[in-house]
């Protein structure tokens, strides 16, 4: 499992950063999400799931592209990076999350290993989703959101509503209702790649801009544990 530690100077938090299901780590929207995020303060770790690592299938063959691992395996990395990421900053704010499928697997290992959280200065203060996939496209559904109600700590939704793979009419109920700790924060125009159309009067990088503010903004508003 390889990473990708980024911690500006003035950090005062860092966000554990997963990728979806279709591309890995330096991926540009993950790539420029992390640079916004450290020009306001926070630090990053990304990480990369073992189905999405480089590795030749043969010799001078370049490497195909390879359907995600199944959960246990997606799970582990995730516990993996979070250890790490203690080890790497055990001074700042910790909080995880990811993009869409990423994102999915972090809020899963929280609900099934509840122990995972930590505690004290240890402790995760909250996940954060960017575009979280509640259904695959044009299958609208909540199965996918069953679990989050036994996460136990402060969860960020952050949605556009052209996102084919969460219908809001869907999601907002269930962020809604206790015992649920959630905030949804949704972006007018925005695909589940958080891509805007020119007719939206934004541009990807107000929206990109729009997302770190966010999080950050958040994330400074969590207490901090007992």
């Amino acid at each position: 499992m390889s990473g990708i530690f980024f911690r500006p100077a003035d950090a005062r938090a860092l966000l554990v950063l997963a990728h979806g299901a279709g591309a890995g780590m330096t991926h540009v929207f993950l790539e420029d999400l992390a640079r916004a995020l450290a020009d306001r303060g926070m630090a990053t770790l990304r990480y990369q799931f073992p189905y999405m690592e480089p590795r030749e299938d043969t010799a001078g063959t370049p490497p195909r592209r390879r359907p995600p691992d199944r959960a246990p395996k997606l799970l582990a990395t995730v516990e993996a990076a979070l250890a790490h990421a203690r080890r790497l900053a055990p001074d700042l704010p910790l909080f995880a999350g990811g993009k869409s499928m990423g994102g999915r697997m972090t809020s899963q290992l929280f609900a099934e290993k509840p122990d995972t959280r930590g505690h004290g200065a240890a402790s995760v203060r909250g996940l954060v989703f960017f575009g979280f996939p509640l259904h695959p496209p044009k299958k609208p559904g909540t199965r996918r959101a069953d679990h989050l109600s036994d996460v136990e700590v402060p969860m960020l939704f952050l949605q556009g509503t052209r996102d084919t793979l969460a219908d809001l009419s869907l999601l907002r109920p269930i962020v809604e209702s206790p015992p649920i700790d959630a905030t949804l924060h949704v972006i007018d125009d925005a695909d589940h790649g958080f891509h805007v159309r020119k007719s939206s009067g934004r541009t990807d990088a107000e929206v990109l801009a729009e997302l770190a503010d966010v999080t950050v903004d958040w994330a400074n508003a969590r207490p901090t544990p007992p």
